[in-house]
């Protein structure tokens, strides 16, 4: 085998070894789990604690559905035999969070409709969304709550979008950052 060869098996072994962990990483946020941007925002919309609903309502996250609805996404859409992105799950799997990363409607708790809620980037919050829980980081990751959750961004952030490109992501987080400034990191 050649260099040119091996480097490509490589890299060949290396995809397939992201895609088999962040599948495997979907599979773990049960969508029964799910509970909903609203009752996420009954405590993550205060001033005091860092507004993290406000922040959300403003990115790009709360508009990913609305994105595909646009003709540039159309015309992507196209390029990859979708007629319609706003109603194919090979498009919703990133668009909406009622996907839960596959290709069906996978919680009715979540309205396509809502995009990239809360619980694509930190997981499904019914175990975690207690406020005595909440209140203890370390308790609330046990209970499931994903923090950092970067690994959660490249879920959808990689080479299967056909618009991907390659990002810093410490600048992206910084860009979408939404912290509690009441709690102790």
């Amino acid at each position: 085998m050649n260099r040119r060869n091996a480097v490509s098996a490589m890299g060949l072994s290396f995809a397939a070894m992201l895609l088999i962990s962040f599948t495997g990483v979907a599979a773990e946020r049960d969508a029964a789990n799910y509970v909903g941007v609203k009752t996420c925002g009954i405590c993550h919309k205060k001033d005091d604690t860092g507004n993290q609903l406000g922040v959300w309502e403003k990115s790009l996250h709360a508009e990913a559905f609305e994105t595909l609805g646009t003709p540039a996404a159309k015309e992507t859409a196209k390029k990859v035999g979708v007629d319609d992105p706003q109603k194919s799950g090979k498009c919703l799997k990133c668009h909406s969070t009622a996907y839960n990363f596959t290709e069906a409607v996978a919680t009715e708790k979540i309205k396509p409709e809502d995009g990239v809620t809360c619980e694509s980037c930190h997981g499904p919050g019914k175990k975690y969304m207690a406020k005595a829980t909440m209140e203890d980081r370390a308790k609330a990751i046990a209970a499931g709550l994903v923090h950092p959750a970067t690994e959660s961004c490249k879920l959808c952030h990689n080479e299967q979008s056909p618009n991907y490109k390659p990002f810093d992501e410490k600048a992206m987080v910084e860009k979408i950052a939404h912290p509690d400034p009441k709690v102790k990191h």
